[in-house]
C-alpha cells in the first residue's frame, strides 16, 4: 500500500538536545516505544544521506534499539549492499516503491533486526530517472508481519529543505507503524 502524502511544513526551533523541536518529538517517542517494548531497529537511507540515523542517535540510549544504519547513496550500493535486484533498479529505479521496498528487506536481512526503515527519493533540484524534484518513498518493514508499507512524499522545498522533511517524515511513518507492531 503507498500512501501519497504532499508535505509542507516548519521545522521549529532548535532546543538543548540540538535537534528542531518537531524532530525531537518524534525520536524521542521513537526511543520510548523501542526501549519499552523491546523493537530493534536498522535504517538504510538514500536521499537522506544519513540524516534519520543522525537524528536517531542524537539523543543517549540509541544502542539499546538502534542496530544499523547503511547510507547506500548509489545504485550500485543499493544493489551490492542492501541485495536490492539489479531488475528492480533498471525497471523501477532507484526512485520507486518497488527499490525502497527491497532496502528495507534488504536491510533488514543484512542486520536481522524486527523493524526496518528505508528511504530513497529525489531531493532536487533536478529531474533524477525522469521523477520530479521532491518524489520521496520511505518504506517500513517488520519481521512480524513479513511486510513492507510504503509512503510516498511530494516535497515542494529546495533541496536541503526536503532533505531536512524527509527526514522528519520518515521518523514519523516509521513511528506510526511501530505502534501497530505486536513486538518481540
Amino acid at each position: 500500500m503507498v500512501v501519497d502524502t504532499p508535505v509542507t511544513g516548519n521545522m521549529g526551533t532548535d532546543n538543548k538536545s540540538g535537534l528542531p523541536d518537531d524532530v525531537l518529538e518524534a525520536v524521542a517517542g521513537l526511543h520510548s516505544l523501542f526501549k519499552d517494548n523491546g523493537l530493534t531497529l536498522s535504517v538504510a537511507e538514500s536521499c537522506t544521506g544519513g540524516l534519520i540515523s543522525h537524528y536517531i542517535t542524537q539523543l543517549p540510549g540509541a544502542s539499546r534499539f538502534f542496530m544499523a544504519g547503511v547510507i547506500s547513496y548509489s545504485a550500485l550500493a543499493k544493489e551490492r549492499i542492501l541485495n536490492v535486484p539489479l531488475e528492480v533498479i533498471e525497471t523501477s529505479g532507484v526512485v520507486s516503491e518497488e527499490a525502497v521496498r527491497e532496502m528495507a528487506k534488504g536491510v533488514m536481512g543484512l542486520v536481522g533486526s524486527g523493524l526496518a526503515l528505508a528511504i530513497t527519493g529525489n531531493l532536487g533540484p533536478e529531474a533524477l530517472e525522469g521523477k520530479e524534484n521532491g518524489l520521496i518513498y520511505v518504506g517500513v518493514c517488520s519481521k512480524w508481519s513479513g511486510q513492507v508499507r510504503v509512503k510516498k512524499l511530494l516535497l515542494k522545498g529546495g533541496r536541503l529543505e526536503n532533505k531536512k522533511e524527509a527526514a522528519l517524515e520518515a521518523l514519523r511513518f516509521l513511528l506510526e507503524e511501530a505502534r501497530s507492531q505486536p513486538g518481540p
